[in-house]
């Protein structure tokens, strides 16, 4: 069996998976998230956070006993038994080509919003081509686009923080009438995070495995919370959560609202630079789970092919791009961020349940209760994110159970 080149540093990895987590997510999602809690947004951020790092300490811990690529679909394939794993993997390449997809809208919105589905296959195609040729120029442009990301966020903070319009009186110290709100808008934000463990599905192409991915999961993970915490404080400062929830751009709409407004283009241009952050370093990870899957015949086994030249899984990644454009030329960008995050918080909870089978005492509880919140978290999105994530379970299994032949667990 053909495998993957080992070129990704400490460096590398971190950078690639704020690339995952520092994209449009934050652009978009706190104005679903507003609308939910109001001015406990930021209670839902935390508690998003918390889940988010129990997963990353049993990602980690899975990682470095499973350095190869595929992520929780390994994990849970060797932990918890071959149909687990294939509905882990199940969930996250359907999942994620649904939040690919939302990527793409949101980077042709910002673009050029007439023009939106059209820029956004473009995008896809375009980034395509980058990882087809290496994931270490993956890991540069990513670096790039990072960068640009951190400078439009500071833009932010720096016109809702100093343009004259932050004001503790617009929050409401009062609780939602319903604590649902709080949870729902955890679980949005927790879109905005999910990137963490993108260096999971990572693992055969990482330089020494059991000690860099453990280091730069919970490195990428703690940066991006704290960016995050003062870009959405500084925002609900700035305008308050009812308009955050009113606005299609809220970032955009909390610079608007003070005396450096001007600086809006920025914001609007960095959005459609994080999306197309988001969509590298996603790519990636679906071509490398749909490539694991592949190698044991649970997905067709023409995308069992690595690029003699530049070592990359080149079908599955051209599978996936076409996957995606596809969905983005229908998809809605409400229901697609709904469905891939009931998608992802189901994939995650997996993880955890396979990180509690090799774990004792304190540990195990930590997974347990990454376990359970992910759980909380899926069943308090929307109606419709949650039928529609049931729906994507079922059909998996059903797949699962139609299959004419069966590979060895």
């Amino acid at each position: 069996m053909d495998e993957l080149a080992r070129r990704l540093s400490l460096r590398d990895a971190v950078v690639i998976g704020l690339g995952a987590m520092l994209g449009a997510g934050i652009f978009a999602a706190p104005q679903a998230a507003a609308r939910a809690a109001g001015s406990w947004l930021l209670a839902g951020l935390v508690l998003a956070a918390a889940v988010a790092y129990a997963n990353a300490t049993s990602s980690a811990l899975l990682a470095a006993a499973y350095p190869e690529s595929g992520g929780t679909y390994v994990y849970a394939r060797e932990r918890l038994g071959a149909f687990w794993g294939f509905l882990a993997g199940w969930a996250f390449v359907v999942g994620k080509t649904a939040s690919l997809a939302a990527m793409a809208l949101t980077f042709g919105a910002y673009v050029s919003p007439p023009f939106a589905r059209p820029m956004g296959i473009a995008a896809v195609v375009a980034l395509t081509a980058v990882n087809y040729r290496g994931v270490e120029k993956t890991a540069r442009l990513t670096r790039l686009l990072v960068g640009l990301v951190l400078a439009t966020l500071a833009v932010v903070v720096f016109a809702t923080f100093g343009g004259g319009q932050a004001e503790v009186t617009r929050l409401d110290a009062a609780m939602p009438s319903d604590i649902r709100g709080v949870l729902q808008s955890a679980g949005l934000l927790f879109f905005a995070f999910a990137g963490y463990a993108r260096l999971a599905t990572l693992g055969e192409e990482v330089r020494d495995p059991a000690t860099t991915i453990p280091r730069a999961i919970p490195f990428a993970l703690g940066i991006a919370v704290a960016v995050y915490a003062v870009v959405l404080g500084g925002a609900l400062l700035a305008i308050g959560p009812a308009a955050l929830a009113r606005s299609a751009a809220p970032l955009a709409a909390a610079v608007e609202a003070g005396r450096f407004a001007s600086l809006s283009p920025l914001v609007r241009a960095g959005a459609a630079v994080a999306a197309a952050g988001v969509l590298l370093s996603l790519l990636a990870g679906v071509s490398r789970t749909a490539l694991a899957m592949a190698r044991r015949r649970e997905l067709p086994g023409w995308l069992d092919a690595v690029h003699p030249r530049y070592r990359t899984p080149h079908r599955a990644e051209l599978a996936a791009a076409a996957a995606v454009c596809a969905v983005v030329a229908v998809a809605d960008l409400r229901g697609a961020i709904g469905f891939s995050s009931f998608a992802v918080l189901g994939y995650y909870a997996l993880a955890n349940a396979s990180a509690w089978t090799m774990t004792a005492g304190h540990r195990r509880w930590r997974s347990a209760a990454g376990l359970l919140g992910c759980v909380t978290l899926g069943f308090s999105l929307p109606r419709e994110a949650v039928l529609g994530g049931l729906a994507l379970l079922a059909l998996g299994s059903l797949t699962w159970l139609l299959r004419p032949r069966r590979l060895p667990s």
